[in-house]
């Protein structure tokens, strides 16, 4: 788990220039300007809610003096790495995405005057179209989950990688079809407001794997007490936020792909 740990931190460190490149790459297609403040946040949009779930669990685990504290040393370490690699890399990568990126390529005339949306029934809302689009995806995964909770939180050893890997990818692809096929239904009622509709359709998947972690919690595990409740529900948020912001992302660039071929494929007279 230690060697886990440690390559998530160094590869997260490692990839946080492509983060910042994609950022401000689409942020100026979209006309942004201010890309400072884009690239900050794009620094602060994970990083921010782990500094704040670190503090307080490693504040638990002193307290109860836990050996799952990390000594002074550690954090010191951890730091050094965001500072000198993970922020100068981000601010790099959205340097070369501002100074590289092109214009949005629209594939069809726009109009200058957004246009009215109709009244829609209640099914179409954000809420109702998060439910759908999160539950196929969670449920292709759902059996896995178990066992992966299993050997993180309990007694027993995971071996069977292969599995994992095929349950990512498929769960990458329903992701991606079902964010699609709601961004259509949404364009054939003429709503056009898909933007961060598919970034919450597609992330909605991260919070069912929250919520399924109340279910393990109370009926698959034996943990008690304020430590354990706090570092399984503390590290499992951090995990379900982050599986919200990857689908998110899959979703909407899912999206946009097929908006843009679709469009682009219709006759503008």
């Amino acid at each position: 788990r230690g060697a886990m740990l440690t390559a998530c931190v160094v590869f997260y460190s490692l990839t946080a220039g492509i983060a910042g490149y994609v950022s401000a790459s689409l942020y100026k297609k979209m006309g942004g300007t201010n890309w400072a403040n884009n690239v900050l946040l794009t620094v602060c949009v994970f990083c921010g809610p782990l500094l704040l779930a670190f503090s307080y669990l490693n504040t638990v685990a002193i307290f109860y003096r836990s050996t799952a504290a990390l000594p002074f040393g550690t954090i010191v370490i951890i730091v050094v790495i965001w500072a000198l690699i993970t922020f100068p890399l981000t601010v790099v990568g959205g340097i070369t995405g501002k100074n590289r990126a092109t214009e949005l390529d629209a594939p069809c005339r726009t109009s200058k005057y957004a246009r009215k949306i109709p009244q829609l029934p209640w099914y179409r809302g954000v809420i109702p179209q998060m439910t759908m689009a999160g539950f196929l995806p969670f449920s292709a995964i759902y059996i896995e989950l178990y066992y992966i909770f299993a050997s993180i939180w309990g007694h027993k050893v995971y071996t069977i990688y292969s599995i994992i890997f095929i349950v990512f990818v498929l769960l990458l692809v329903v992701t991606s079809f079902v964010t699609i096929a709601l961004t259509y239904f949404q364009l054939a009622v003429e709503d056009w407001r898909w933007w961060w509709r598919s970034v919450l359709c597609g992330g909605s998947t991260g919070v069912f794997i929250f919520g399924y972690c109340f279910y393990f919690f109370n009926v698959k595990s034996d943990m008690t007490g304020l430590l354990q409740t706090s570092f399984f529900f503390g590290y499992m948020f951090l995990v379900s936020y982050a599986f919200f912001l990857m689908l998110g992302a899959v979703g909407f660039f899912s999206s946009l792909l097929v908006v843009k071929r679709m469009y682009r494929a219709i006759k503008c007279e």
